[in-house]
């Protein structure tokens, strides 16, 4: 949309085939694939269809390809017929790959940044063409840091495109690799720091399991005590050690998690206190770490 509004002229647009929604039968586009309709751009959901496209426009001279959150690794011919460039959100090469933000919240990192770089066959090896630094504020989503860099990379692009690309430079420093996301690293440990389960929880899908249902954790902060509200740190770790309009404050093997939002088996999301009335949740009760799965995944 930025690209748009500050005159860059779109020719065409790759994106994901249209999903089905919900239960029934009919389907959705993409975000992208919305927008592209929205002002009448050509929109594919193959690089040969879009590269058929511009052949039958008769020259790709002047054409330039942006890739962002594409997911597949672009190889020959593609990468000999134009000129491609990636928006990556990492200060590379630290998080080359598929979960950069992500990585970079589970690390604990206190910034990242957004470059865009030259696309060769490697994985997030090319030159860098530009790069701008971002703090990653200590309560913010991977959806939320996502959308600021979302903003900061489209703004370099459009310098780009707009006065050229300079010379890119190489990448400097020790790659380190952002792998997917597994859904084993996502069961919080209670064994662990409360600022490790924060960090679960803030990149989205954290779960652990409560009477041997499984429970997303969609909200939680470290806990910090104050004198009025004293807890007892006898408690054996996932043992929830008080209860508060706020929400549960939760045992770990290094400070305690407020988890203040959750969600059920089956159910909608609900206020961590709500949830635990509902169920006769009492000071001593255990949230539980297990090695596998006695119930199906929370939809």
């Amino acid at each position: 949309m930025l690209l748009i509004e500050n005159g860059i002229r779109v020719e065409a647009v790759v994106t994901r085939p249209d999903k089905r929604r919900g239960r029934g039968s009919e389907t959705s586009p993409s975000p992208v694939k919305a927008t592209a309709a929205r002002f009448n751009i050509p929109c594919f959901d193959s690089i040969d269809a879009v590269l058929a496209h511009l052949h039958n426009q008769d020259s790709l001279v002047g054409v330039t390809g942006v890739v962002v959150a594409y997911g597949r690794i672009l190889k020959d011919p593609l990468i000999s017929l134009i000129p491609l460039v990636n928006l990556h959100f990492s200060l590379l090469p630290r998080w080359r790959g598929a979960a950069p933000v992500e990585r970079a919240i589970l690390c604990g990192d206190a910034t990242t940044g957004s470059s865009i770089m030259q696309i060769e066959e490697g994985l997030d090896t090319g030159g860098v063409y530009a790069v701008e630094e971002v703090d990653i504020f200590s309560h913010e989503s991977a959806d939320e840091l996502r959308s600021r860099l979302g903003v900061v990379g489209s703004h370099q692009l459009v310098q780009l495109l707009r006065y050229g690309f300079p010379q890119p430079a190489p990448q400097k420093g020790e790659p380190v690799h952002a792998e997917k996301i597994s859904p084993v690293e996502l069961q919080i440990h209670w064994s662990q720091p409360a600022i490790n389960a924060q960090r679960q929880v803030r990149v989205g899908g954290a779960f652990t399991y409560f009477r041997n249902a499984r429970v997303k954790v969609l909200d939680a902060r470290v806990h910090n005590d104050d004198a009025e509200n004293t807890v007892d740190t006898s408690f054996a770790t996932g043992a929830i050690v008080q209860l508060r309009k706020e929400g549960v404050v939760v045992q770990t093997s290094n400070g305690q998690l407020l988890v203040s939002q959750v969600q059920a088996e089956s159910k909608k999301p609900m206020l961590a206190r709500d949830w635990a009335n509902g169920l006769r949740v009492a000071v001593g009760d255990h949230f539980e770490f297990v090695t596998s799965s006695p119930n199906k995944d929370v939809s």
